[in-house]
């Protein structure tokens, strides 16, 4: 069932990726995205990494998403649709897909993978929240503040150019 599992999780990422790039409307992107999120956080639970699905899904699927469709919808683009590329763009980016899958293809291959031999280190709650929490070496409290405002302010320019461009097109 395991294996089963994987495939059908790995089929939802590949095609909802696939989905995302190629569709032309921007809300059916976003919505692409969020099953690719969801069924990356289904891996995690499948390979017992409870902490990282739980942050996959409150974090990116949760947070994330939501915000691009809040963004889509707060500055009416909803029905934007974006145009056929051009054929150099377009054989650029398969030249760029095809290179970085053979690159990962050979790191793959030329790789001798063997199970891991070390014992399973207990899962402490406790280390892990005050990891999360400290400032000190190996922290994440600073990092996690500094995106956060990354995202805010990027939001809010991404908003305020939408607006300002609608602004303009109606004055005309």
């Amino acid at each position: 069932m395991n294996v089963f599992m994987f495939y059908v999780f790995s089929g939802i990422i590949l095609v909802c990726s696939l989905l995302t790039i190629t569709t032309r409307r921007i809300l059916r992107a976003a919505v692409y995205l969020l099953c690719v999120l969801l069924s990356t956080a289904g891996l995690y639970f499948m390979l017992k990494y409870q902490f990282m699905a739980a942050v996959q899904l409150t974090l990116y699927a949760g947070g994330i998403v939501v915000l691009i469709i809040f963004s889509i919808l707060l500055t009416h683009h909803i029905t934007h649709r974006f145009a056929h590329p051009n054929f150099v763009k377009l054989l650029m980016g398969v030249g760029t897909a095809l290179v970085g899958a053979g690159m990962v293809i050979a790191t793959l291959l030329s790789n001798p993978f063997q199970a891991g031999t070390a014992p399973e280190l207990p899962v402490d709650m406790t280390v892990i929240g005050t990891q999360l929490l400290s400032t000190e070496k190996n922290g994440y409290v600073l990092p996690f503040e500094l995106i956060s405002i990354l995202l805010l302010a990027s939001m809010i320019a991404a908003i305020v150019i939408a607006k300002k461009e609608k602004n303009k097109n109606s004055e005309i």
